[in-house]
């Protein structure tokens, strides 16, 4: 009677233990989501000031009408890729990525373009855009990171110990990151230089 007594203890404990895990599984897989989400908006944010641009910009004399089909089709791209979870195909993740890079490099020649036109930039209605642009970009960065730690947190959790042993049967899959690219030590080029100087590239 003894053993078995010992025996049901011992899975009484085994079970409460993995309950914990799952429950910590849970919390941080709703943390990863909720910063995708978050991730999601600033970039949908950005994605909603440019037919603003595009139509203040359109008002310009003799504007390159090349940018701005560029800037156009890119932000056509991007609402053909929707995640509405956090991905766990990196495959996944890096289109994501490229359709969302295309569209800010677009808007970082729009940017380096207007310099040639200033009563365009000296408009304040574009001003004005271009500050929130700057901002969104801010953002854009912010939250990519903070997804990535979201991630990592997650990551190492079904990595360790006891979580290692259920977490893939249980439907836990690693996330994959936002990855670095050339010049990500610098925030995308959406800067309107009032000075005359030029903008970088």
């Amino acid at each position: 009677m003894k053993p078995l007594l010992i025996f049901v203890g011992i899975l009484v404990i085994l079970g409460l233990v993995i309950a914990s895990g799952y429950n910590g599984l849970v919390s941080s897989n709703q943390a990863v989501e909720a910063q995708w989400a978050q991730v999601q908006n600033v970039y949908q944010r950005r994605a909603d000031l440019i037919p603003n641009l595009v139509k203040t910009v359109e008002g310009a004399a003799n504007f390159e009408r090349s940018t701005l089909t560029q800037i156009t089709e890119a932000r056509a791209s991007v609402g053909k890729v929707q995640l509405n979870n956090a991905p766990t195909d990196p495959a996944q993740l890096a289109e994501f990525e490229k359709s969302q890079n295309a569209l800010g490099g677009a808007l970082g020649r729009l940017m380096v373009v207007v310099e040639r036109y200033p009563d365009l930039k000296s408009n304040a209605g574009f001003q004005a855009l271009q500050s929130q642009l700057e901002g969104t970009e801010n953002r854009i960065s912010v939250e990519r990171g903070r997804f990535n730690d979201a991630a990592q947190t997650y990551n190492t959790k079904i990595k360790s110990l006891p979580a290692v042993f259920y977490a893939a049967a249980l439907g836990f899959k690693e996330k994959p990151y936002f990855q670095s690219k050339p010049g990500a030590d610098e925030p995308p080029v959406v800067e309107f230089n009032t000075g005359g100087g030029k903008t970088k590239p």
